[in-house]
């Protein structure tokens, strides 16, 4: 049995898989904002009830912003900065008292659809998570690529392509530069156009859902995040050539957000044409937990 937990900055999410990828159950609980040792705890305790449930142990796979950085073995940029310094594998497997195989949440999520997902019949999937921020992870041949800084995905904080006058030099970041693509295509991103627009504070998901039943500000902004999203598409498309894009996150769910992609990356793109595929997730917010599972091979995915 693989156990899978995915650490994002609003919800912990839990899942058991069978050997054959099937879901066995799944469990969620808010994220305790701020607090790692809470975190730890949460995490624990969504295990154990996992585990006493199906009178089984298993493999454990956490998935995370952020990456191990290669020169201390701590957590580096993650968005949820209170897990920033920290050695989150080794107290986690401190805590479950078995060895824990930590990975990068957007990794997990390109990792889960180019398995068995929107991209499994693509050699190069690059898939993306448009929520809380923006991370990416790249899949070749069904394996992870993280490059030798860990850094393989991370388009969310480059410069946002060919910004406009308005756009520049754009938000801070926490990154601790201004104008980073994650500042216009986070869920954050979305609302603070919206309020600049309408004058009204809504989540991403209330300016979707409000698009979607023809609100004309919704709409107008959306169509501004949609041509924001192709400049930073047509920037990877330009340097990696994937042969899928795997969209994920909450703000992969909004209809109108598919109407004429293609044909707004093509204007940036540096070819006269494209045939890059643009799928939404067929795990949908489920995909990144799954991938987490996936980290662990078959043969040690028991633990006795």
């Amino acid at each position: 049995m693989r156990l899978g937990v995915d650490l994002g900055g609003t919800k912990i999410e839990a899942i058991a898989l069978d050997d054959g990828g099937a879901t066995l159950t799944r469990r969620r609980v808010a994220t305790p904002g701020g607090d790692y040792a809470a975190t730890l705890s949460a995490v624990d305790e969504l295990i154990k009830t996992i585990e006493n449930d199906l009178s089984r142990k298993g493999s454990v796979g956490i998935g995370c912003p952020g990456a191990l950085s290669p020169r201390t073995g701590l957590i580096k940029n993650a968005n949820s900065t209170v897990l920033n310094g920290k050695a989150l594998d080794k107290d986690l497997s401190r805590i479950l008292n078995r060895p824990v195989r930590l990975e990068n949440d957007a990794n997990c999520f390109a990792l889960s659809e180019a398995i068995d997902g929107a991209g499994r019949h693509e050699k190069l999937v690059f898939g993306i998570i448009l929520g809380t921020g923006v991370g990416g992870g790249l899949v070749i041949d069904k394996a992870v690529i993280r490059g030798r800084n860990k850094l393989t995905g991370e388009w969310g904080h480059n410069l946002l392509p060919w910004p406009r006058h308005t756009e520049w030099p754009g938000p801070q970041c926490y990154c601790g530069k201004t104008g980073c693509i994650e500042t216009f295509l986070s869920g954050s991103g979305l609302s603070r156009d919206y309020e600049g627009l309408a004058g009204q504070d809504l989540s991403a998901e209330e300016i979707s859902l409000a698009a979607d039943a023809g609100d004309s500000k919704a709409l107008e902004c959306l169509v501004r995040y949609q041509d924001r999203l192709a400049r930073g598409l047509a920037s990877m498309i330009n340097i990696v050539d994937p042969d899928a894009i795997i969209l994920g996150g909450g703000l992969s769910n909004s209809e109108n957000l598919y109407d004429d992609l293609i044909a707004n990356i093509e204007r940036y793109v540096f070819s006269d044409a494209i045939d890059t595929k643009i799928y939404r997730a067929v795990h949908g917010d489920s995909s990144g937990v799954r991938g987490v599972a996936w980290l662990w091979p078959k043969d040690m995915s028991e633990q006795r």
